[in-house]
């Protein structure tokens, strides 16, 4: 089944709140120059920009015959994301931020992040939530 906006938005929400969260916490251990409160600014900020790109993906998925995307380029968009999550954070202007992390610290939090919210969706949600592709993504 192809996931509805409602349940694109859901899983974005609950991926980046749960398996994001749990990620960055243990990252947040682990990498010297990455605390806590500020890895989790940059989550929610990367929470938040990434509804704004679901609204952008279900638009463009509209032009698409089977209305998804492969996986791969589910994996890719992490990009353009990562790109526009940097350029965001080093304004300067997020709450609870006062300047963005240093780049070496944002490409490891940003992309080990990606790559554990896609691994998970691409296995480990089909195995918890094996219904979950059929109720259109959704999860209530």
């Amino acid at each position: 089944m192809t996931p509805t906006l409602f349940g694109r938005l859901q899983t974005r929400v609950f991926v980046t709140v749960v398996v994001g969260g749990a990620w960055t916490a243990l990252l947040a251990l682990a990498l010297p120059g990455l605390e806590l409160r500020k890895a989790v600014v940059v989550l929610a900020t990367m929470g938040v920009l990434g509804l704004v790109w679901e609204l952008l993906y279900h638009w463009l998925m509209g032009f698409r015959w089977e209305k998804d995307w492969p996986s791969l380029l589910g994996l890719l968009t992490g990009f353009n994301e990562g790109v526009v999550l940097a350029l965001v954070l080093g304004t300067g202007k997020v709450p609870g931020l006062d300047a963005g992390p240093p780049i070496t610290t944002f490409l490891v939090h940003f992309i080990s992040v990606w790559l554990v919210t896609w691994g998970w969706l691409q296995g480990p949600m089909k195995v918890f939530d094996p219904r979950w592709r059929f109720r259109g993504g959704r999860l209530l």
